[in-house]
């Protein structure tokens, strides 16, 4: 199980980067991060399987097809569509606390799973976590404005896609969690691959799809913006948080019970918000201390759970 922790960690540590690249590239649309990411991912995906491509794809059964595009599409390309219109119509304030919800989120519907240990027995470390959510977005509300003023509806629309990306991603972790440990005939490397090459063909389709509405347009107005960054910057994306980051996670998803892994996404949040100080070059504030401590304390509360539980389940199987 300790392994699994590890990997889960690693795997947050390396997509806790996301969030800092719309600071790098703000010329750049949602739509055009997702596309670029995306069609890296898969490319680099194609290139790291090509010996063993073909045979790969000739093992995939019906049942295969429909859960790699499903979780490409849940995981990675709406998930993502939906948490960036959420902050640009709602806000960060009232998307992250939304998107906060998810590791309580994916501990209760994966409360039944094998190996998941009762709520009653998390109840403690969920309360901590909960706390440390709460300072989180407490500081974002008090130092964050809106969304600019945006209407009503336009806020509507934002909590509304935030939910829906927060739906997207506890399901995501759900069904992929659950099909890692039935299917066996693929590794984690292999299928992290695999629906890296699902998001690439997305991603190629939606942006072949934009490239062919802008031309239909006419001459775009536009300032000229720096694709060279943008291609790198998509490719570093790529590589660290989709290749590394995705087959981490897959690993961890095996090792680990349900409700463990749900514990572990908050690893996400913890280097994202670390990563974020390293770039605003400044200090955390009070609550922003305050809910790191109390998101770490709750994750290792919950893994040490878990650990004596483990413990106590190899001890009576020895009796």
């Amino acid at each position: 199980m300790w392994r699994g922790i590890v990997c889960g960690v690693l795997a947050g540590a390396f997509w806790g980067a996301v969030f800092i690249v719309p600071v790098l590239l703000p010329d750049f649309s949602p739509v055009e991060l997702m596309v670029g990411r995306y069609i890296c991912y898969g490319a680099l995906a194609a290139g790291l399987m090509l010996p063993r491509l073909v045979p790969l794809l000739r093992r995939l059964r019906r049942s295969d097809w429909l859960a790699m595009l499903r979780q490409a599409l849940a995981g990675n390309v709406v998930y993502y569509l939906l948490l960036a219109y959420g902050v640009k119509l709602a806000g960060v304030a009232p998307t992250s606390l939304i998107i906060g919800l998810l590791p309580l989120s994916v501990t209760i519907l994966g409360r039944k799973d094998h190996g998941a240990l009762p709520l009653r027995q998390l109840a403690w470390p969920l309360l901590v976590v909960a706390l440390g959510i709460a300072c989180i977005n407490v500081d974002i509300f008090s130092h964050a404005g809106g969304a600019g003023g945006a209407g009503l509806a336009h806020k509507l629309a934002g909590v509304l896609c935030a939910v829906g990306a927060l739906a997207c991603w506890t399901w995501y972790a759900l069904d992929n969690a659950r099909f890692l440990k039935r299917h066996a005939h693929f590794s984690s490397v292999e299928w992290a691959m695999l629906y890296g090459l699902a998001s690439g063909v997305i991603a190629l389709a939606v942006g072949a799809a934009m490239l062919a509405l802008q031309q239909a347009g006419g001459a775009d107005d536009a300032p000229a913006r720096d694709w060279h960054r943008y291609w790198i910057v998509c490719l570093l994306l790529a590589l660290g948080a989709s290749v590394i980051g995705n087959y981490l996670w897959n690993l961890a998803s095996r090792l680990v019970p349900v409700t463990l892994s749900g514990q572990l996404i908050l690893s996400e949040t913890l280097f994202a918000l670390l990563y974020g100080f390293v770039y605003a070059q400044r200090m955390p504030r009070p609550l922003e201390w305050a809910a790191m401590v109390l998101l770490t304390a709750g994750v290792l509360w919950s893994v040490r759970r878990h650990a004596q539980e483990e413990g106590a389940g190899q001890e009576a199987g020895r009796t």
